[in-house]
């Protein structure tokens, strides 16, 4: 762990250098905690309707982390190489690669569509579902995929506004979106009596629209430095090659969710409904505490493209020092609002009661998981794709050990978000490792 992070027990509240961190990382926050509220809503809306539909979204949920969480470097590399070029002064070179993954995202989201479909029925069998919860489980799969292109676009428009420096545009749209999403849920789950169908069909209609808003913005930035429409296949095949060590880095932090979520429900189903809501907030918690990591990302970027590695690293230390306070910070809320959580999200009291006792790791994990993300997103920015990859490979292969003691000891759902919490300090173990070195400072508008 770097130990940087602990130089200034009594840190000022301002630096120079956090006006600018802050201007990013605060609507980056807001935005970030707005995205998965997608989830969060969708789990507070059917949890209401009953334990079966709500494991039945668990173990969706858990196939859709897979088939559109490891193409999530549409966001981190777009936001990464556009910064570059930014810091560069090269602002139609910047639109060309926003535009490139555009395009990249576009096929790989019908890509996305089609696959998924075809090993829905296979993959939740594998996951362990029972025959009670296996029909709303597919039902919630096979609508989302439907919206598989669209929440690609969203990935890459994201990255585009993020790597220009803009924060607040994003942010905008996924307020706007989060209200359209909850209200076009309520309307269709209990107004329409669709059921899991109906919250699927909800946030499928608010990607579409986020989409087409990315896509009408982007394009104003095109038109406004001439830039190339059409695709320019050297720069898509760029963002792709990059982008196939961001997807094995993410391919091996999902297997970890996903090895988890298969284990809980195979403890029981009220463990499986005790998960999806903990993991659902721990995920909230996840993305509010990843803004200065998103932040790290684009300032890291634009500091190198600007050949300025000392300013690049004077920046990341101040974006730890923020990580330990606000993973403390995030903390402290989970203990506090543990019971009225457990209330919430469900009316079941055996899964209320499990779920009570898995928030105080989820706590514990707050300040582990605050230093990993931004970590992570420093590298992200600098472009160490291929060590990311190998240090999320090393953590997972750290976790699996603890995960099959959980399951040969049969320990239970406490000592299996426990085994998360080993996974999430090995990352730090090896991200910090290279973030000692000076390997990550690269310099220039594309890196070499």
């Amino acid at each position: 762990m770097p130990t940087i992070i602990f130089a200034s027990p009594m840190m000022k509240l301002l630096r120079p250098t956090d006006k600018e961190i802050m201007r990013l990382a605060v609507p980056t926050f807001f935005a970030l905690t707005a995205e998965p509220f997608y989830v969060l809503v969708d789990t507070a809306i059917v949890g209401h309707l009953g334990r079966d539909q709500l494991a039945g979204v668990a173990i969706a949920g858990a196939y859709l982390a897979w088939a559109f969480g490891i193409f999530h470097f549409l966001a981190y590399n777009t936001t990464a190489a556009v910064a570059r070029w930014i810091g560069a002064t090269e602002p139609r070179r910047a639109v060309e690669q926003g535009l490139a993954g555009l395009w990249l995202a576009l096929g790989l989201g019908t890509a996305i569509t089609v696959v998924g479909l075809v090993l829905a029925p296979t993959v939740v069998d594998v996951m362990g579902a029972s025959d009670a919860i296996r029909p709303y489980a597919l039902t919630y799969i096979r609508i989302s995929l439907i919206g598989a292109p669209m929440l690609m676009i969203m990935l890459a428009g994201v990255g585009y506004l993020r790597g220009t420096q803009d924060g607040r545009t994003p942010l905008v749209i996924a307020v706007i979106a989060n209200v359209a999403n909850l209200i076009i849920e309520l309307v269709f789950v209990y107004g329409f009596d669709w059921g899991v169908a109906g919250s699927a069909w909800g946030t499928v209609i608010v990607q579409a629209l986020s989409a087409v808003a990315f896509l009408v913005l982007i394009d104003r930035h095109r038109r406004r430095v001439q830039g190339r429409i059409r695709p320019d296949f050297a720069a898509v095949f760029r963002t792709a090659r990059v982008g196939i060590h961001l997807m094995m880095r993410t391919a091996a932090l999902i297997a970890a969710f996903t090895i988890t979520t298969s284990l809980a429900a195979r403890i029981s189903d009220t463990a499986i409904a005790a998960h999806q809501i903990a993991f659902q907030i721990w995920l909230f918690l996840s993305f509010a505490l990843d803004a200065v990591s998103i932040a790290g990302q684009s300032i890291v970027g634009k500091y190198l493209g600007a050949a300025d590695p000392v300013g690049a690293r004077q920046m990341t230390r101040r974006m730890l020092q923020f990580a330990v306070v606000t993973g403390i910070l995030a903390a402290a809320i989970v203990v506090a609002l543990r019971e009225p959580l457990a209330s919430i999200f469900t009316n079941d009291k055996q899964v209320q009661d499990a779920l009570k006792s898995v928030l105080f790791i989820v706590a514990l994990l707050q300040p582990i998981g605050a230093i990993a993300f931004v970590l992570d997103g420093i590298l992200i920015g600098s472009g160490e794709t291929r060590y990311l990859a190998l240090a999320m490979l090393g953590a997972t292969l750290a976790f699996l050990p603890c995960a099959i003691y959980v399951t040969v000891t049969e320990a239970g759902l406490n000592a299996l978000w426990l085994a998360l919490g080993v996974f999430l300090f090995a990352r730090i173990i090896g991200l910090g490792a290279r973030y000692r070195t000076d390997k990550w400072l690269i310099t220039g508008a594309c890196r070499t």
